[in-house]
This record gives structure tokens, C-alpha cells and sequence, in this order.
């Protein structure tokens, strides 16, 4: 065989050798959960080999650069669902070291070492990842260390402090200091997971408070056109212009958030219409996040907004990871939209577990999942989507998230986080005091929780008026 022949020889088989991973995805059966499970395990495994915090000198809960804090937050949140769909308690450990380490001093999820980037919407990733964690019975921390419910509250309150109406007629800044770019900037997300939160919070413990400044948050949205009547929600506003100009980018987390913000409310009020109405308009909307063809087949989850002309920064990458929770979250919440939603994520899970192809593991997620081979794109974002879509075609195979009075164990604290440390409880904007999300709370206190607190009253001073009597 002469030189050039040799040469070509070696080329095709580089060529072979360079294209045979791209082409060797899981071949997911979605009817099968053997099949889901597997994919599922190998997919979280290749995600958490990319975790320094449980290595030598790493620090739990935290990857590094070029993963901002709030998506490690979200990561755990993943690892919850996966313990949850699959039973595997291999991560569980890690999960409640990095949630615990990552609390910060005022158990609020506002860590000093994060001060510089952090935003509302980050605090509130970690918020939904604990109370994702009461609802779904996620193994309780140790007595006398912060319990899950507790430290949603705590998220939640320090937010409703920050309720700022000072310009745009309320919201949440994006930014919680404002030494921070973007401060001024009032974006969808840090609003529509203040809702969700405050929704998830109403159902589980049954205080119309909360459910109260769901409502707030979400009128609010809509009142200031971050969001149209017909539910398509758009990323932002600055507030120095007064919230005139709107950000028309529409990302799919934004849409999820709110969806299931809105299904949790469905829940709470027993199937209120209005409600109802609100989940079938914005899941009617979340098509534009579904591929069609020549673009591709049909309902493979993509992120319109970034994905085909590859511009998705390292966060964007990871929007459909939460899309995708939430629409499962939807399914539990509101059960008629299972029709709606179950073919497009199981549809979405093949395509993604097809495009876990790359690297010598052939275990290497990557972000279009509606394309014939590996699109060059790796990393947690990538991981971490592919593992909630799949893992959430499972959801009809648990039960439905819990609450206080149905199976939850978790501990709250409805004054967690109230008043403690600095820029906590003073930028509301509205002139309330820092004692008055208490006094809303106690206020919003169901039948139930009253009698407990008389009760436990009454045993105080009876213990009281007993010591008092046998000292003297």
C-alpha cells in the first residue's frame, strides 16, 4: 500500500473512530423504568464526577467556575428528584451537606462568600431545592440543626422583606446588594420563583399568607407586562426607567416557574377556576419551547431563545433542567394536564438520553437534543437537564408531594430569617417594619396551628405557675 493511500486508509478510520461516540447514545425506553433507571444513574454520575465538593480540600456545595452558585443550588434540587424517582439514597449524603453548608450564618441562603453575584432569583433556587425537599420526605438534617421547611421560610421571608415598591409599583430586584450590576433590574425569574415558593409554602402548611403574596407576586408580574394576558412571559425591566422598557427574551424556566407556581395554587384553593385557567394558558404557551418540523420532530424540548444559533451562556444551558421539573410538578399539582404534558417529556427524555454520547464513557450530555449526533456542548447544564427530563417521565410513579398535615415531617419556623444580619428586612420599600411578615404569618394561621399555639400557651404558663409554686 503506497504513502497516500495509507494517509486516506487513516483518515477515514479517524473519521469513524471521531464520529462512532456521537452516534452511540442510550436508547431510552421510556415504558420501562429498568431503562429509565439506568440512564438516569449514569447520567447523575457523569454530572457529580464534575463536583469538587466532596473531594479533597473541595467545599461542599459549591462546582466553581464557571457554574455560578445559584446552579449548584439547583443541582441538589436534581439530586432530590433523583432520590426520589429512583430510590437511590447514593447522593443523599452529599445533598444534605452542601444544603446545610451553603445556608450561610442567618440559615437564609445568603452565604457573605456570595455577595458579590448574588441575586434574588439565586437565594431562591436553594429556597425551592429545600422545599422541594419537605414536600418529597427528603431525609431530615439532625435534630437541632436547620430542618428544610424551616429554611424555605427563611427564604421566603427575607424576600417579601425586599418587596420593593419604590419604583415599578413592587417586584423583587434582581440583585439583592446594590454594589451589584443589575441591581436596577427587575427580572422575571427573581419574581416567578418568589411565587412559586410562596405557593409551594401556602400548600404546605396551609397559611393563606403565603398564598397571598403568590398572588401579589404573580398580579405584579402581569400589571407591569413582563408577562401578556395570554401567558407569555418575557425576562425583565429596569426599574431606573420605571419599568417602561420590557426585555422581550422569553426563556423556558421563566414559563416553568410560573406554570407551576400557578398549578400549586390550583392545588391549595381546591381547584379555584381562575387558577385553572391560568395553567392552561401558560401551559398552551410553553409549545414555543417544543421543536416542530423541518426544525425538527415534533415535542423535543429545546431552548428557543439560544439553542439552534448557539448562544446559550453556561446558566441558559440549564433552563430546560427546571422547565422540565416544573412541568412534573404541574402533572402532580393538576392531574388533567397529563395528556398535555407527559408525551412531550417522555419524547424529550429519548432525544436527550440519544445525545449522552460523547467522551470515553460515552455518558457526555449535550444541549440539542433534537440533532442527529453530539453538538460539541458539555457540562452541568447539559447534565443536569438531560437527568430531570428523564428522571421526571417517572413522576406518575410517586406519590404526591406532602404536606404539613399529610405525611410531612419536616420542621418550620415561620419567622426564620426574618430580621437577622444586615440588608435583611430593610429594603422592602413599602414602610413595614421587619416584624411584619410575622404578624402576617400569625395572622394567616390555620385553625389548627392556632389551637397548637393556645395549647402550647397554656402549658408554658401551667409550667410556669408549677415552678414558680415548688421554688417557693
Amino acid at each position: 500500500m503506497n504513502l497516500r493511500a495509507k494517509n486516506w486508509l487513516s483518515a477515514v478510520l479517524s473519521c469513524l473512530l471521531m464520529t462512532a461516540p456521537l452516534t452511540a447514545g442510550y436508547e431510552l425506553a421510556v415504558d420501562d423504568r429498568g431503562s429509565v433507571l439506568y440512564v438516569a444513574q449514569r447520567i447523575a454520575y457523569k454530572m457529580m464526577e464534575m463536583y469538587p465538593g466532596n473531594k479533597t480540600n473541595g467545599i461542599p456545595g459549591l462546582f466553581g467556575d464557571p457554574y455560578y452558585w445559584w446552579e449548584a443550588g439547583a443541582v441538589f434540587g436534581a439530586l432530590v428528584d433523583y432520590w426520589y424517582y429512583t430510590g437511590d439514597a447514593g447522593y443523599n449524603h452529599v445533598v444534605t451537606e452542601a444544603l446545610l453548608h451553603q445556608m450561610g450564618p442567618d440559615q437564609d441562603y445568603m452565604p457573605p462568600n456570595q455577595s458579590k453575584s448574588l441575586g434574588n432569583d439565586d437565594q431562591c433556587f436553594w429556597g425551592l431545592t429545600v422545599i422541594s425537599a419537605a414536600e418529597k420526605n427528603f431525609p431530615d438534617p439532625p435534630k437541632g440543626q436547620a430542618q428544610w421547611l424551616a429554611l424555605a421560610q427563611a427564604v421566603f421571608n427575607t424576600q417579601a422583606l425586599r418587596w420593593d415598591t419604590s419604583t415599578c409599583g413592587g417586584g423583587l430586584r434582581w440583585q439583592i446588594y446594590s454594589f451589584n450590576n443589575g441591581y436596577t433590574y427587575k427580572n422575571t425569574i427573581s419574581n416567578g420563583c418568589f411565587f412559586q415558593l410562596a405557593a409551594r409554602l401556602a400548600r404546605y402548611t396551609n397559611n393563606a399568607t403565603y398564598a397571598h403574596w403568590a398572588t401579589k407576586a404573580y398580579d405584579w408580574t402581569h400589571n407591569l407586562g413582563l408577562a401578556t394576558p395570554d401567558q407569555r412571559y418575557f425576562d425583565g425591566s429596569d426599574s431606573q426607567g420605571n419599568c417602561t422598557a420590557v426585555n422581550w427574551v422569553q426563556w423556558s424556566y421563566n414559563a416553568g416557574t410560573y406554570l407551576a407556581g400557578a398549578a400549586y395554587m390550583y392545588n391549595f384553593t381546591n381547584g379555584d377556576p381562575v387558577w385553572g385557567s391560568r395553567v392552561e394558558s401558560i401551559l398552551d404557551m410553553t409549545r414555543i419551547f417544543f421543536t416542530t418540523p423541518p426544525f425538527g420532530p415534533n415535542d423535543t424540548m429545546f431552548e428557543q431563545a439560544c439553542e439552534r444559533p448557539v448562544t446559550c451562556n453556561v446558566d441558559q444551558r440549564s433552563f430546560k433542567a427546571y422547565f422540565a421539573r416544573f412541568l412534573a410538578l404541574t402533572v402532580k399539582m393538576v392531574p388533567w394536564t397529563a395528556p398535555h404534558i407527559m408525551p412531550k417529556l417522555r419524547t424529550s427524555a429519548v432525544a436527550a438520553a440519544a445525545a449522552c454520547s460523547y467522551g470515553e464513557d460515552k455518558n457526555t450530555c449535550g444541549m440539542k437534543w433534537y440533532a442527529p449526533q453530539w453538538d460539541g456542548l458539555y457540562g452541568i447544564g447539559e447534565q443536569i437537564s438531560a437527568l430531570e427530563v428523564i428522571q421526571n417521565t417517572l413522576v406518575h410513579e410517586v406519590g404526591i408531594p406532602v404536606t404539613e398535615d399529610a405525611g410531612g415531617t419536616s420542621v418550620g419556623d415561620p419567622a426564620a430569617g426574618s430580621y437577622r444580619g444586615p440588608n435583611r428586612g430593610r429594603n422592602r420599600g413599602d414602610g413595614s417594619s421587619s416584624m411584619s411578615i410575622q404578624e402576617e404569618l400569625a395572622a394567616g394561621m390555620t385553625r389548627k396551628q392556632m389551637v397548637g399555639a393556645w395549647v402550647a400557651t397554656v402549658v408554658t404558663v401551667l409550667l410556669t405557675f408549677v415552678f414558680v409554686y415548688w421554688v417557693y
